[in-house]
């Protein structure tokens, strides 16, 4: 161990400490029964307290620190924007046993992809060791991972949403997928700019990335079908909600998608499935799993279109950043995979 620990902790260090995911990771590590969080790196806010940046967390006595002096820690998590952990990946695993990066760097399974969906990779080497950290479909790839890469978290809700229609060959990859996804300002980072600014925000429903968007890649490389993409930015702070037109080609009940969603999630401990019960909030929604690590998925369907709704609703910096890495650390590490994770959310709760 690169870090000195006691027999049930482990030192962590989270590089980009002053972004919304940054604090997310600081929030939940700060709780966390096996983690002990020994330094947060920032450029804009060398030496200034967490507290000054993140008030939730001002009990915390802990201060920025440079990224350029990385300490020696167990789990290092990098909240950095995307190309800056492939430009420092090697300092970062001198620096720690255990690398978690929060960004679209190692996402991807090869170069080529990158080449495609981004602006090519400078170390596609590390793509190979790489593990994606979704723990409901790589979990047994997570255990003893030196180097986990989060998911995006339009692509986590969409591949949580469909997961289990492929599961239980409902479909077979060549049906066509249309997908809409509606996310809140947190997803554009501190950093949003103009377009994230409160006066452009408040009341819109817009079409951001009609066509196009990165994160189809990921769906692709994990649910192996092509999909037709679209995601709007909408009035809410958290949150990233899915919905998801598909068409069989042979003819689907309702007790058929039960006994797919639950033979998926049964033993899952973030995902529940909401269809069409009783009162207000009857399918997948982003305010009941605010600032939890919970997906909510659910399904309708429409026979006389031979279609299937499928609806998912995740906290995109909880399950869709934060959350996922530390439980993707949680399980690498062989710790209790609810650890630090067990926040169920507030109801009422404002926007999200």
């Amino acid at each position: 161990m690169k870090g000195e620990t006691t027999e049930s902790e482990y030192t962590a260090a989270v590089v980009g400490g002053t972004g919304f995911t940054g604090g997310e990771l600081l929030r939940l590590l700060y709780q966390h029964p096996d983690f002990d969080v020994v330094q947060a790196t920032s450029r804009s806010k060398e030496r200034k307290t967490v507290g000054h940046v993140h008030p939730n967390l001002r009990e915390m006595d802990l201060r920025f620190t440079s990224p350029e002096d990385l300490e020696s820690v167990d789990v290092l998590f990098a909240a950095t924007p995307h190309g800056v952990s492939m430009e420092h990946i090697d300092a970062f695993q001198d620096a720690a046993d255990t690398v978690v990066d929060l960004s679209a760097d190692f996402r991807l399974n090869t170069e080529a992809q990158y080449d495609e969906w981004y602006d090519g990779h400078v170390c596609p080497e590390y793509l190979e060791q790489a593990e994606y950290a979704l723990p409901e479909i790589n979990r047994e790839n997570l255990a003893g991972a030196k180097l986990i890469a989060s998911g995006g978290c339009n692509a986590t809700a969409t591949i949580l949403g469909l997961k289990p229609l492929f599961d239980a060959d409902v479909l077979s990859g060549d049906e066509q997928v249309v997908v809409d996804v509606k996310v809140g300002s947190s997803e554009g980072g501190a950093g949003g700019g103009d377009a994230s600014s409160h006066p452009e925000r408040s009341g819109i429903v817009r079409p951001y990335a009609p066509i196009g968007h990165r994160h189809e890649a990921e769906i692709e490389q994990f649910l192996g079908v092509s999909v037709s993409f679209t995601v709007h930015a909408v009035d809410m702070v958290r949150g990233a909600s899915a919905t998801c037109h598909v068409f069989p080609e042979s003819p689907v009940s309702k007790g058929d998608l039960w006994k797919a969603y639950r033979g998926t999630y049964a033993d899952e401990p973030f995902v529940r499935t909401v269809a069409g019960g009783g009162g207000v909030y009857r399918y997948p929604e982003p305010k009941s799993v605010a600032g939890t690590n919970m997906a909510e998925v659910g399904f309708e369907l429409d026979p006389s279109n031979r279609r299937v709704v499928v609806f998912s609703a995740i906290d995109n910096m909880m399950k869709g950043s934060a959350g996922q890495a530390v439980h993707a650390a949680n399980v690498a590490l062989g710790l209790e995979e609810t650890a630090g994770l067990e926040f169920t959310g507030l109801h009422p709760v404002g926007a999200p």
